[in-house]
């Protein structure tokens, strides 16, 4: 079965390298970068099996779809630039069930810095990757798009790993973006942000995180991540509160 990468980017310089590295299983590799100033664009050409394009950004999904839509092939494994497909996973790939399944889940295996987060409901963390194009797709959400996928799901063994954050800078600068992404999909929707949300919401992403999944037993990483994924949904719902507010006042 043939199988085609797809990665989108926008000034990875720093990731795609390893990224790309971890696809030579890879037919081809599809990168649309949406306008990276840095070398993400040279790094890309150098390797033989990678098509390069440009496309102006129109959200996490969409984006994705769109590189999809020039992959040569139906099969596609999509990941980000700041995951890599572990030799594990990669063999089991190219071992897939395909006349079986429409798409495959696999565990990923997140990271904050350098440190391994096993629980916080950070592991094993089942994401579905690896599909056929004619019947599955990205849901075209402005954040935490999904893949929606018509049709029978396998599961497949190995890690993919996911560097997500170097530390709590990191996070912080980011989350300020998905926390306004976040925000803005609540405020289309016509939800009003009230006081309660603003306390409850937060306290309770926190107990979940530390308490149910356990983010205690990884000690200052889990109560850290917990403190910063309340922090998260506080700005959330205040941004979307802000909103609501704003339009009530025009």
């Amino acid at each position: 079965m043939k199988i085609s990468a797809t990665i989108i980017t926008l000034n990875e310089q720093k990731n795609i390298k390893d990224c790309l590295e971890s696809l030579d299983f890879a037919d081809e590799i599809v990168v649309v970068d949406s306008g990276s100033v840095d070398q993400t664009e040279e790094i890309c050409r150098s390797y033989q099996n990678v098509r390069f394009f440009q496309h102006a950004w129109q959200g996490y999904g969409k984006q994705k779809n769109k590189a999809a839509e020039l992959a040569a092939n139906k099969w596609i494994i999509n990941i980000d630039a700041d995951e890599r497909v572990s030799p594990e996973l990669a063999s089991n790939i190219l071992s897939a069930e395909y006349s079986r399944y429409n798409c495959f889940k696999m565990t990923r295996r997140n990271f904050f810095g350098k440190r391994w987060v096993k629980h916080c409901g950070w592991y094993p963390d089942y994401t579905a990757r690896l599909y056929n194009s004619s019947d599955c797709s990205f849901s075209e959400r402005p954040v935490h798009e999904s893949l929606v996928c018509d049709g029978a799901v396998g599961v497949l063994s190995g890690d993919l790993l996911h560097f997500s954050y170097d530390g709590i800078g990191d996070y912080l600068q980011r989350m300020n973006r998905y926390s306004s992404l976040a925000a803005q999909e609540l405020y289309e929707r016509g939800y009003t942000s009230g006081v309660k949300d603003l306390i409850s919401r937060p306290i309770a992403t926190f107990l979940r995180m530390y308490l149910l999944k356990k983010g205690f037993l990884d000690g200052s990483d889990g109560l850290v991540l917990s403190s910063l994924y309340a922090f998260y949904t506080f700005s959330k719902y205040a941004k979307a509160r802000e909103m609501a507010q704003e339009r009530l006042h025009d």
